[in-house]
């Protein structure tokens, strides 16, 4: 059984604060964020940004958004904000969590100006505009915990022989189907820090059956696996549109948080991303 880590798909950008000792800015600072090429990992896997096989976002989630209001009194709210697929740029997640970290002794006149100034921020970074918005402690009873609707495949009883991504792992079927598959045991690593990434995953397709033990296979292959959390979902929709062809796919991960955000990467070529609701683990 192998047990080796895969080396780096492509060089890491200098710079980054992820897996670095850093100071923490309490006051605004944008000049913190970092934005890391999508095209790094997509030339791994031939994609451009004119052949890109599916749409979606990245859906942040920030639970320890906190400022001043003009009286110096402390606010404090959920974050969401969606960063779309065609953005030249991915916001690298240890330079946002240090961004938020900045608002801390900050003054703003409201929650308005908050959501304006991490707008404007970044879609600077992004390189396309992201949307934000912000939620109050007298709305977090709209914020729901809702698990996935499809059927769990992790009870099936497979043989791991391998936890380095391997597409030739997925198998169809004789049949067609039209389904939605869902995993818990998605677990990668950080590219940079090998620190590891927790995620439940679904995945929703039309066309041939997969067959659900491959896809088991396939996925806890990714275990020592060291990429960002939107990379491995490129990757992951990417091989079982190559490999399975199904007509129409989606997949959508959500990762637990680290450090107060979590990230939810959705790729799809026939529908729009699902509702914002946080899973048990997140």
């Amino acid at each position: 059984m192998s047990e080796k880590t895969n080396s780096t798909p492509f060089d890491v950008p200098e710079g980054l604060t992820l897996g670095q000792s850093v100071s923490y800015e309490s006051h605004y600072s944008p000049t913190l964020l970092q934005g890391v090429p999508r095209k790094l990992n997509r030339d791994s896997i031939n994609l451009t940004p004119e052949t890109l096989p599916f749409d979606g976002v990245d859906i942040w989630t920030g639970y320890e958004l906190s400022w001043l209001n003009p009286k110096g009194k402390p606010c404090v709210a959920i974050l969401e904000c969606s960063v779309p697929v065609t953005s030249p740029n991915l916001i690298e997640s240890k330079s946002f969590k240090l961004y938020l970290n900045s608002f801390n002794q900050s003054c703003f006149t409201d929650e308005h100006d908050v959501a304006r100034t991490i707008k404007n921020d970044l879609s600077a970074c992004a390189g396309s505009e992201v949307d934000v918005s912000i939620y109050l402690p007298n709305s977090f009873g709209q914020l729901q915990m809702i698990e996935p609707a499809g059927e769990v495949i992790d009870d099936i009883d497979v043989e791991i022989t391998t936890y380095v991504p391997d597409a030739a792992l997925l198998k169809t079927g004789n049949h067609t189907a039209k389904e939605k598959l869902v995993s818990h045991l998605l677990k990668s690593n950080c590219l940079i820090t090998s620190q590891p990434d927790w995620a439940t995953i679904e995945i929703n397709y039309q066309g041939p059956a997969i067959d659900r033990a491959s896809l088991l296979q396939y996925l806890i292959s990714f275990r020592q696996h060291n990429e960002f959390h939107e990379q491995c979902i490129e990757r992951i929709f990417c091989d079982i549109l190559q490999h399975c062809q199904p007509e129409k796919l989606t997949v959508n991960a959500r990762y637990t948080r680290r450090g107060g955000l979590d990230i939810n990467p959705f790729r799809s070529n026939f529908e729009k991303p699902y509702p914002n609701h946080r899973l048990a683990r997140q």
